[in-house]
């Protein structure tokens, strides 16, 4: 099998940030495979932007640096990386000075005023409006102008509204896109295929059949390069808020009446405005925030959260747990477990549906505990669904039953390479399609939930609970689930 390739209209890609981690580790090496499936048309153009002065043959090097690390040899010919170089030129440009690189970012754009341009702001969040403020200035912004914003957006819900009205100055809503790379996963997408384009979930889809859902996005890693940034985040703003709200909206949110933007987005946007408030005393009871100290991984012992960082205190949480509920007819009862850190004994990102028992057993006691049926989407790694059931264990002997699964591997089904989630969303913003980013009233309806929880949490004399670099997080977490006699899925379960 093989992928149906379609080519976008001409462009000019502007990423300011382009000397910075996310442009070298995801969006030059998601640029690169789209030219080498031929989905770049020839005039199509790549302009990097950062304050260092560099020329542009300097700026290909770097970006050929970058392909070697992040893109397999087998998928790096020659011919292909020196065309894709070709489409790339560099200006330094000093966003927060009047004239510091702006008339160059002119000159570099000149010719392509009547094609679809984009501007990616890989850079953090408080030069989003002063960018933007300049694009506007220079007379940069087109009727076919997007421009890519990165998370996070704000730190709370006043921030976060600050900062889209610096940037609702210069752009309308609907050229604004709110980049969630999990939207862009391959799984992501299948869940929404899974639930509207197949008879056989949807009827099931409801507090009538499903027990609970669990939402689990783990990293193995710790915060790496990121202390500084991470520690006015934690856990739950980091990842939370965005990534792990959005999953919730798509598992939980009403079939929407055509598969557009707006139609999808308002379904989602009525889940996040359905969430039943965490607030004060409640904070406590259904929320469980940690920190990691030093522990083992596969590769030996690790710091502590407090050594990575270089300071003796703080109170950020680098792993979150959540009972959350939605209050409408659909999930009524249905709790939804959500968790995610960092360090913690592998990297896994699954969302577990677990359906009710059935109401009564036929069998006799020697066939075996009969187990609930669950369908398990991985998003990663080892992108995949897999739908367990109960079966007869094949042989004579009697009726004995097993737990075993229908296992859909993406990559071995199709045989084919899955694009990453960068390389589907940039191609996406070129087309106008909206319908994977986030609108300005999403984000605002998340901030309303995630506001009360940091708040409680500032109110709280407690720290978060300790737990061991590769474990699972703090034992309370185990109890938030177990005291309504449910368990964590573990990987390999």
């Amino acid at each position: 099998m093989t992928s149906r390739i379609i080519a976008v209209d001409p462009f000019d890609l502007v990423v300011f940030g382009a000397t910075g981690d996310l442009a070298y580790r995801k969006l030059l090496p998601a640029l690169y495979h789209r030219h080498r499936d031929g989905q770049i048309p020839e005039v199509a153009r790549i302009i990097g932007c950062s304050r260092r002065p560099m020329s542009d043959e300097a700026y290909q090097k770097l970006t050929e640096a970058a392909l070697e690390k992040f893109v397999p040899a087998d998928e790096r010919e020659p011919e292909q990386v020196a065309s894709f170089l070709k489409r790339i030129s560099y200006v330094a440009i000093d966003a927060t000075a009047e004239k510091a690189g702006w008339p160059e970012l002119a000159k570099a754009l000149e010719g392509g005023k009547d094609r679809i341009r984009a501007f990616y702001l890989a850079v953090a969040p408080d030069l989003f409006g002063i960018i933007c403020e300049g694009l506007g200035a220079h007379h940069l912004v087109t009727p076919k102008t997007r421009v890519i914003i990165e998370k996070p957006i704000g730190k709370s819900l006043a921030s976060a509204n600050a900062l889209n009205d610096s940037i609702g100055k210069v752009f309308k809503e609907s050229q604004i896109y709110r980049i969630d790379h999990y939207l862009g996963k391959e799984t992501v997408q299948n869940l929404m295929a899974l639930r509207f384009a197949n008879a056989l979930f949807e009827p099931v889809w409801n507090a009538n059949h499903i027990d609970h859902v669990q939402i689990t996005v783990a990293e193995s890693l710790g915060v790496e390069g990121r202390a500084g940034y991470y520690d006015t985040a934690g856990a739950l703003r980091d990842m939370v808020q965005n990534h792990i709200l959005q999953l919730v909206c798509l598992v939980a949110m009403e079939p929407p009446g055509r598969f557009d933007a707006d139609a999808l987005r308002d379904e989602k946007l009525k889940v996040l405005r359905a969430l039943k408030p965490i607030v004060d005393g409640d904070v406590d009871s259904v929320t469980v925030r940690g920190q990691y100290k030093a522990g083992a991984s596969a590769g030996g012992p690790v710091p502590g959260y407090l050594e990575e960082l270089g300071n003796d205190e703080s109170n950020t949480e680098t792993f979150v747990a959540v009972k959350a509920e939605i209050e409408n007819w659909r999930w009524a009862g249905v709790p939804f477990y959500i968790r995610t850190g960092k360090r913690l004994p592998s990297r896994l990102s699954e969302i577990v549906v677990n359906f009710k028992a059935v109401p009564h057993s036929i069998f006799e006691g020697a066939a075996g505990q009969l187990a609930s049926n669950q369908l398990i989407m991985r998003l990663q790694p080892d992108e995949g669904v897999r739908l367990w059931l109960m079966i007869k264990d094949p042989g004579p002997g009697g009726m004995r039953l097993r737990h075993v699964p229908l296992d859909m591997s993406f990559a071995q089904t199709f045989k084919v390479r899955s694009p990453e989630a960068y390389e589907r969303l940039i191609m996406d913003v070129i087309r106008g399609n909206a319908t994977l980013f986030m609108r300005r009233d999403e984000v605002e309806a998340a901030w309303k939930w995630i506001d009360p929880i940091l708040e409680g949490w500032a109110n709280s004399r407690e720290a978060p609970k300790a737990y061991t670099a590769g474990t699972w997080g703090p034992s309370s977490s185990i109890a938030l689930i177990e005291r309504d006699g449910r368990t964590w899925h573990e990987e390999g379960a």
